[in-house]
């Protein structure tokens, strides 16, 4: 799985380099089996972000970094394109994706994160409920009424705003709904996105596992 996502980010037109941070050692022997790179990071880190930040520390001369989940196989270098291209603009210092949400069930699922966004595509809030609401109507209409979107957790930060993200203090909001990404939105930095219409699912389970080796026979 490892080595398909880092074959995947190879094809990206945009990144420079593809880094497997890792504080596995399985996981470092067999990257350098296939002949990418990898380096050994702390086993203290708490989420990517972190392990990011650490791999810069380490490598400089980067401007961009971004983050691509290892247990997400299907990830397409479309979309990491799409993401980096964000950066094409000055002001943008983080960058994500979404995608639309057509299913009320998906609104309602507190796994699917929501994402509210204002007039130029960034984000004004993330929740695992059902956000917006909309007054007066039954939740299958929702989607009807106004866009939804999910966030597909795909991160970019430029790398100096990556350092200076690293030292804010954890919130409340952050605690409450277990999204990282609200501490940036408190502190005041701007969270830009691009949509997305490819789904990438990760793999929490063994049943997962099975849906995305499925999906990646019938496309062979």
């Amino acid at each position: 799985m490892i080595q398909r996502v880092y074959e995947q980010a190879r094809k990206s037109e945009l990144l420079t380099d593809v880094i497997v941070a890792t504080d596995d050692d399985r996981i470092w022997n067999h990257v350098r089996e296939f002949g990418g790179k990898a380096i050994m990071t702390s086993v203290d880190h708490l989420n990517g972000t972190s392990r990011c930040g650490e791999v810069i520390s380490k490598e400089s001369g980067y401007d961009v970094v971004i983050n691509i989940q290892g247990d997400e196989p299907l990830v397409k270098p479309e979309q990491i394109d799409a993401v980096l291209s964000l950066f094409n603009r000055d002001e943008v210092e983080i960058g994500t994706v979404v995608k639309r949400l057509h299913d009320s069930a998906d609104i309602e699922n507190e796994n699917r994160i929501k994402v509210v966004l204002d007039h130029a595509g960034n984000a004004l809030y993330f929740s695992r409920s059902a956000i917006p609401f909309v007054q007066g109507k039954q939740i299958s209409h929702w989607p009807e009424t106004i866009p939804y979107f999910k966030h597909i957790g795909i991160y970019a930060w430029r790398a100096e705003t990556l350092k200076k993200l690293l030292l804010l203090r954890p919130t409340e909001l952050e605690k409450a709904e277990s999204l990282e990404q609200l501490r940036w939105l408190y502190y005041g930095y701007k969270i830009a996105t691009v949509e997305t219409e490819i789904e990438t699912p990760n793999i929490d389970t063994p049943q997962d596992l099975a849906a995305v080796i499925r999906a990646l026979n019938e496309n062979l």
